[in-house]
C-alpha cells in the first residue's frame, strides 16, 4: 500500500512537472499587421468589429464609428493601444492586450483598461494581410 502511494504522489509530481513546462506556441508576429474581425463576449451580449492595423496604428470600425488608435508593442504577444483623438474621458483609457494563442487564421485574446484587473477575452480572424 505504501509503494503505491508513493507511486501515484510521483507520478503526481512527475507529470505535473513535465505538463507545466509545456507552453503553447504562439506566433503572434503573423497578427502584427492586417486586416481583422474582432468578436468579444460582454454579459451575453456579442460585439464585432472590424480593423485595420500595421506595426504602431490600429484604424477600427465599431457599430459604424470608425477611430483610430496608436499601438506601442511592449513584447511580440502584448501591446497597449490607446485612442488617437479621444473625445471623452472613457476613450482616454488605454487598453491593454494579449495574444493567449494562435492558429492559423486567428487568435484568442484577453484585454482590459490600464490600471484595472477585471479582463475580458475575445478572437480575431485574420481577414486580409
Amino acid at each position: 500500500m505504501k509503494f503505491r502511494i508513493q507511486f501515484s504522489v510521483y507520478t503526481l509530481l512527475f507529470l505535473t512537472l513535465f505538463t507545466s513546462c509545456y507552453d503553447q506556441e504562439r506566433n503572434c508576429k503573423d497578427f502584427k499587421t492586417g486586416k481583422f474581425k474582432s468578436e468579444i463576449e460582454v454579459e451575453g451580449k456579442k460585439f464585432v468589429s472590424t480593423f485595420e492595423r500595421n506595426d504602431s496604428i490600429q484604424i477600427e470600425t465599431f457599430e459604424g464609428v470608425t477611430d483610430s488608435y496608436d499601438i506601442r508593442w511592449t513584447n511580440d504577444c502584448e501591446y497597449v493601444i490607446k485612442n488617437s483623438k479621444p473625445k471623452n474621458m472613457a476613450e482616454k483609457k488605454a487598453v491593454q492586450v494579449k495574444i493567449l494563442t494562435t492558429s492559423k487564421n486567428s487568435y484568442t485574446f484577453e484585454y482590459n483598461f490600464v490600471g484595472e484587473v477585471i479582463k475580458q477575452k475575445g478572437i480575431a480572424y485574420l481577414i486580409e494581410e
